[in-house]
């Protein structure tokens, strides 16, 4: 099917280019109106605590709508119980109905802001400095306005693709203990997500620092996310008879054990890959130990060397920290309770149980317990590096980005996606944007996006999802 022409030729060209100084010119029609789109979604306070991903939704579906979706194209949904938490969903119809559709995933959902600590209102974009300013600007108001915006650009123009494109913009991913749109859709409406694969966020690219992109990610998996309560009771009593059995120097024993240990080093297909290519791009002593890990996945002295660099670090194995604590009842008795909250990020193919019995086999004290904390998530299960889904993705980075690597990669973090694996749809973190290597201030102060990236990211995307759309 011939391609259709939505974005001019010159903004390719343009966009091969990420270093001018000029973050764009003059603005083309459909790039105002996806700003006009971006700027009232990043608008609406959608954090766990006073905002609401349920109007934001109702935004979204009121602009499908207008655009030409028919009603029963478009569903809103949300919890009962969580009123705020909403989200949507949207199909556009594709012309083989023996094709399986493709879903573009997003989250509507932000992290809390304190507006004392910001330099401007999170809940306003601001420009400057060739970046949009704003909580969610990056973390992912930018992609989830490209989605639906994308959808009514296709809705307008008329374009039947041969695979119908699927959307579901929900909440809850920023927020372990929240309502989650994207596991509620798979365990309920697994109907309005099916899909043989779904487009997500977590790939992209990073620049030097200088305004130079180093490399583009495709990102292929992600560990699970898994919360433990390791706790240590005693009987207590008066602190002026102190013994040694405190639940505190219990806890403070066990922690000095959690963090010292190592979980073993593992490789996924996708991991080995990256150590591989990203390494080769690094001249220095890590780039070197990273290629040798790749080729011998037992060389001990590769791997500290490779280690040395965080995101190395994680990306080789579980990993587990300690990130809240609490204990005692009053300054004058001995404690009752310790306890501490320790976030563990499990490698894909590792169990929650198993990584639990490896903490309490290091800890190696009966009286200290460890308990998997609710919400427990499905089991980590990586993408294939399906050539369907890497070759579209990769001859668009050589086009939009000449001499810029497509490297495939594995999220250290965890997304959504992992709700969709559970129940056979593999997703992937797409490239297209870029950001700095202090991470743009995400779920930090002072969140940004590239103005350049926001631009250029939408018609990568929109590119990206039309090669995949009518491609068998």
């Amino acid at each position: 099917m011939k391609k259709l022409m939505i974005m001019l030729l010159a903004a390719a060209a343009t966009a091969a280019n990420a270093q001018e100084e000029k973050p764009y010119g003059r603005l083309r029609p459909d790039q105002t109106a996806y700003l006009a789109l971006y700027k009232e979604l990043v608008e609406i306070n959608t954090t766990p605590t006073t905002g609401s991903c349920t109007e934001a939704a109702a935004r979204i579906a009121g602009h499908l709508k207008v655009a030409g979706f028919p009603v029963s194209d478009v569903a809103q949904f949300a919890d009962t119980a969580h009123p705020k938490d909403g989200g949507v969903t949207a199909i556009l119809h594709g012309t083989d109905k023996t094709l399986k559709p493709i879903l573009l995933l997003g989250h509507l959902d932000v992290v809390e802001a304190k507006r004392a600590d910001w330099t401007r209102d999170p809940f306003k974009l601001v420009e400057e400095k060739n970046y949009f300013f704003a909580r969610g600007a990056g973390d992912m108001k930018a992609m989830s306005t490209a989605w639906f915006d994308m959808l009514m650009r296709f809705k307008k123009a008329g374009y039947h693709p041969q695979r119908s494109i699927k959307m579901a913009l929900t909440c809850g991913e920023e927020t372990t203990y929240a309502f989650n749109g994207a596991a509620w859709l798979a365990k309920n409406r697994p109907d309005l997500v099916a899909a043989e694969f779904a487009l997500n966020e977590g790939g992209g690219g990073e620049t030097d620092g200088h305004g130079d992109l180093q490399f583009q990610t495709m990102n292929v998996g992600e560990k699970a996310s898994q919360n433990y309560r390791i706790e240590a009771t005693n009987p207590g009593g008066h602190s002026s008879i102190p013994i040694r059995d405190n639940a505190i120097y219990e806890l403070a024993d066990a922690l000095v054990k959690v963090r010292n240990y190592e979980f073993p080093v593992k490789f996924t297909d996708t991991t080995k890959l990256y150590f591989a290519m990203a390494g080769a791009r690094r001249h220095d002593d890590v780039g070197a130990a990273m290629v040798a890990l790749s080729k011998n996945p037992d060389d001990a002295a590769a791997a500290a060397s490779a280690s040395k660099d965080r995101t190395n670090h994680s990306l080789l194995r579980t990993t587990c920290v300690a990130t809240l604590l609490d204990g005692g009842h009053a300054n004058n008795a001995l404690p009752q309770r310790a306890g501490a909250n320790i976030n563990c990020r499990i490698f894909p193919g590792e169990t929650v149980e198993g990584t639990r019995a490896a903490l309490a086999k290091v800890i190696g004290y009966p009286k200290v317990t460890i308990t998997p904390v609710p919400p427990i998530r499905p089991l980590a299960q990586p993408p294939k590096l399906d050539p369907k889904v890497m070759g579209p993705a990769e001859a668009l980075v050589k086009k939009y980005y000449p001499g810029v690597p497509l490297v495939p990669s594995m999220s250290t973090g965890a997304s959504d996606g992992i709700f969709l694996e559970a129940i056979g749809i593999p997703t992937y973190g797409v490239p297209g944007d870029w950001s700095d290597p202090d991470g743009n201030g995400v779920h930090g102060l002072n969140e940004r996006e590239g103005v350049r990236a926001a631009f250029i990211g939408r018609d990568f995307w929109t590119d990206l999802v039309e090669a995949y759309a009518d491609e068998k």
